[in-house]
């Protein structure tokens, strides 16, 4: 079972510290096009990473709220937007979001549907929340296509098939246009995010993941402790005669409310 403790918060503060996500916030904020004063959600917000960025762009005429499931993630937010009067952050469920009706004019939601048993239920919620004429903007990963050069193939896809077993969505992008029409959502538009990454150094999005996919398929009792130290090791090595690869692709769906 995932936890979503403070051992995975300071995890995320790593990985999302790194320019490959700092991007993926830039090209969020962009698809939002947020205007001052408005009011906007981040449901999942995390440890406060983009709800802090765009505390800056509505100002301290807007509102930002941020929700998420996990007092610890929150605590790092927390801290983070504590200089921001106009952030507020609150423990709660996508699937059941502790907000009014149509109160909202943007809402975002990163890498958080995928964690979800009920997608369906929570783009109902995000739907309830926002006024008509109002945006979103969901980020989520194909998994299915994550690339590693590694000297032992079936070993990487035994990895990444391993730790998508806890995962609820572990490939959602193929699902989101219909649900999102469903529900009201319209001006759909789709742009990906690939992560590129040809070093394995802390200033990359991918060492995090590479220790976060080896861990999780030990703990899935799919490899033992032996054979995931020596996949990391072949791609520490790899790195070292510059050889190291890495790609994944992270899809923005943008979108209207329209109904």
């Amino acid at each position: 079972m995932l936890k979503y403790d403070k051992a995975a918060a300071q995890n995320i503060e790593r990985s999302y510290s790194t320019p490959d996500i700092a991007r993926q916030r830039l090209q969020t904020l962009k698809a939002l096009a947020l205007n001052t004063g408005e009011h906007v959600v981040d449901v999942g917000c995390g440890t406060g990473f983009l709800i802090s960025e765009m505390a800056s762009v509505v100002g301290e005429t807007g509102r930002l709220t941020g929700v998420d499931f996990s007092q610890d993630m929150l605590d790092v937010a927390i801290k983070r937007c504590e200089s921001l009067p106009q952030v507020s952050l609150r423990q709660g469920s996508a699937i059941d979001l502790p907000l009014d009706d149509a109160c909202f004019d943007a809402a975002t939601c990163t890498q958080t549907l995928l964690y979800v048993p009920d997608v369906d239920r929570s783009i109902a919620e995000l739907a309830r929340v926002l006024k008509i004429g109002g945006r979103l903007a969901i980020i989520e990963t194909d998994w299915n296509g994550a690339i590693v050069n590694s000297a032992d193939p079936a070993m990487t896809q035994k990895i990444f098939q391993s730790f998508q077993k806890p995962i609820p969505n572990p490939n959602l992008p193929t699902k989101l246009s219909p649900m999102l029409r469903e529900h009201g959502f319209g001006a759909i538009n789709i742009e990906a995010i690939p992560i590129v990454n040809t070093g394995y150094t802390s200033a990359n999005f991918s060492p995090s993941v590479i220790t976060w996919a080896s861990n999780m398929a030990v703990l899935e009792k799919d490899i033992s402790r032996q054979e995931a130290a020596a996949w990391v090791a072949d791609l520490e090595a790899k790195a070292e005669r510059g050889e190291y690869f890495f790609c994944v692709n992270r899809f923005l769906f943008s979108a209207v409310k329209v109904q």
